[in-house]
């Protein structure tokens, strides 16, 4: 089984800021491949489906962004999921809005979701789904930016069409082909890779 969770924060005030387009990623796989209606569990939210010949568990920490990894430790412990088979679905600061980028390991770089779940899960060593919003320009702004909306404009120009191209090529995650996941998300609307 293979842990996917989707990182950000549970108020429905916050459900269009930056930081919850983890919540968005997960929220469109699960509509795309039928999975089980969400339901509480492991401190999150839950749906289980398949994707091609992989069982699935997605998960929405209700947590907070800070103790993310309080719920993903939860339920990877009940399953006995390994971190090489979690993947966390994260806004990234340093990626231009649109860009992903998928990697095993590496560091926090101020992310206190993947803090929390280096801490709780007790490794750095799982994989990462890096979703780009782009960065306000100044340190200052950081905050707000990240806790901002998306603007209509976004939604419709890049970040919709983008949860959907996710979501067509999860299938290549799930098979651990990572290379090609984020070839295909890159690819231009309408094409096939």
């Amino acid at each position: 089984m293979l842990l996917w969770a989707g990182l950000g924060n549970p108020e429905s005030s916050m459900s269009r800021h930056r930081h919850n387009v983890g919540f968005m990623a997960v929220d469109a796989i699960a509509s795309r491949y039928g999975f089980s209606p969400w339901r509480l569990r492991f401190k999150g939210h839950v749906s289980e489906g398949r994707i091609g010949t992989q069982r699935v568990l997605l998960l929405r920490p209700m947590t907070y962004m800070n103790l993310s990894g309080e719920s993903v430790q939860e339920a990877a412990a009940f399953y006995k999921i390994t971190p090489d088979h979690i993947t966390a679905f994260h806004d990234e600061l340093d990626l231009a809005p649109g860009k992903v980028r998928v990697k095993r390991g590496g560091g926090a770089a101020g992310h206190n979701g993947l803090r929390s779940m280096d801490k709780m899960l007790g490794t750095p060593d799982y994989w990462r789904v890096r979703i780009g919003i782009g960065h306000p320009g100044v340190k200052e702004r950081v905050h707000g930016w990240v806790l901002g909306n998306f603007t209509e404009t976004d939604r419709q120009t890049w970040l919709e069409p983008l949860l959907d191209k996710m979501a067509d090529a999860a299938p290549l995650l799930a098979e651990g082909r990572s290379d090609k996941f984020m070839t295909q998300v890159a690819l231009p609307e309408g094409s096939k890779g």
